[in-house]
């Protein structure tokens, strides 16, 4: 356990932001409207959000389906209930199993040439306003494809506000961003290439800079069929990527599901068991991505980063400004309102999705603002209780755990993560300057 904390420290640079249990069952508000392409998250700005329209997500009840058992054997049963304070099974959540196939839109097939094009575009800075931001500046191979700060880096000139999530597995999700702003990968790369706290790139610009590189040209006619290219095939092509290549599934965990009863330590069977009983870990981390994809409000600390920084002041009341909160809400802006800026409803404030929990171990720190360094810091939030706020979601309480489960229960959120996803920057193709087109000999 020791060597395992050892390694988190050593890789604290690393990103990617787990989120706790507890739902607001009477509180569930609507995500934003699939119209919606506006980020709240470190890779975009949010501006056009203000705008969404609501729409109502099924309810826990309506996600049937075949569920499969943990306890040593893989067996299938109707639900997977979770064991209550006083000992009693209470609750019925989908249960955790493999990640199935990646879902792949109809109107974006994946082929090997789009695939080829996106992992180059996903590094190219040129896609930015200034030519100093990439899609990997926030998502580092090296970082767990997040930036590895709590809070992200924004364009030059600004910070952010949120913390970067990593895109492996982001796939999976119904909605990104830390309060479901985009529908898709494709809507994500949308906001975090146009943001002005993100990227901050003019797409008109985009497809003039990639017209004027051969290499390029002939790349989008290859995977698209097209002479010239253009925005919306760039984001098609950087989310063909991710769906491709940013997926993990080979952890032992996973081995263990398959059958091999020796792919987890006895500690990490204990953890296991915990997650899904006593330690309620499993109401909003369960299913094959080990999240519920619902918004909660989990009343972490606040990140000193905002009382020290005024660029992240100045990006928090923009957020406030352009989400048109009321005036009053506005003047006291001390910390992220999450669903709150989407749906305007006061039980919303600061809920935000739970992620997954796979690739957890590269991806620290942790939480929407990053307040937590090691998967430990996490599990000592919810071990006594999490805040203070009596409004947090009712389902956190304290657990009790003692010392040893609660390393138990860590030994099994390690067992989550498989072999790290590197990969090498990409050699990009240049410019070559293009000769105008000659003018008619009536001089027009």
């Amino acid at each position: 356990m020791a060597g395992r904390r050892l390694l988190l420290i050593c890789v604290v640079l690393l990103s990617v932001p787990a989120s706790g249990c507890g739902r607001r069952e009477s509180e569930s508000g609507p995500p934003p409207s699939e119209n919606n392409t506006a980020a709240a998250g470190p890779q975009a700005d949010s501006e056009d959000a203000a705008a969404a329209q609501q729409s109502e997500r099924p309810s826990e009840s309506e996600s049937a389906g075949e569920r499969t058992d943990h306890s040593g054997d893989v067996s299938e049963r109707s639900d997977h209930r979770s064991e209550g304070s006083d000992g009693s099974r209470t609750g019925s959540w989908p249960a955790l199993a493999p990640l199935p196939d990646v879902p792949v839109p109809a109107d974006n097939p994946l082929n090997e040439a789009k695939v080829a094009l996106g992992r180059l575009l996903f590094f190219d800075n040129r896609l930015s306003g200034d030519l100093g931001t990439s899609c990997a500046s926030c998502h580092d191979p090296r970082l767990g494809w997040g930036d590895g700060q709590g809070v992200s880096r924004g364009y030059a000139g600004t910070q952010h506000w949120r913390n970067s999530q990593t895109t492996v597995n982001a796939a999976f999700y119904s909605r990104l961003f830390w309060a479901g702003e985009a529908p898709s990968l494709e809507a994500q790369a949308k906001s975090a290439i146009t943001g002005n706290l993100a990227g901050n790139g003019d797409p008109a610009m985009i497809e003039e800079r990639l017209a004027q590189i051969p290499e390029y040209v002939a790349l989008f006619r290859e995977a698209f069929g097209v002479d010239r290219p253009t925005f919306p095939l760039v984001l098609r092509a950087i989310a063909s990527f991710e769906r491709q290549e940013l997926i993990s599934r080979d952890s032992p965990f996973d081995r263990f599901l398959a059958g091999d009863e020796q792919a987890l330590s006895e500690a990490a069977r204990r953890g296991l068991a915990l997650f899904e009983g006593r330690a309620g870990c499993i109401r909003c981390h369960n299913g094959p991505l080990m999240s519920d994809e619902d918004y909660h409000y989990l009343d972490v600390p606040q990140n000193e980063v905002f009382r020290m920084d005024p660029l992240r002041q100045v990006s928090l009341r923009y957020q406030h400004s352009i989400r048109g909160v009321p005036e009053d809400v506005y003047r006291h802006a001390d910390r992220d309102l999450g669903l709150y800026y989407t749906t305007g409803r006061d039980a919303d404030r600061g809920r935000f999705r739970t992620p997954g929990l796979r690739y957890l171990e590269y991806t620290a720190p942790y939480m929407h603002n990053g307040v937590f360094s090691e998967i430990e810091e996490v599990i000592a939030f919810y071990n006594r209780g999490g805040g203070d706020d009596p409004n947090q979601s009712p389902l956190i309480r304290p657990l009790n755990l003692s010392n040893d489960e609660q390393a138990d229960l860590a030994e099994f959120l390690y067992s989550l993560s498989g072999s790290e996803i590197r990969m090498n920057v990409p050699i990009l193709p240049e410019y070559e300057v293009q000769q105008p087109i000659a003018r008619q000999e009536s001089g027009f």
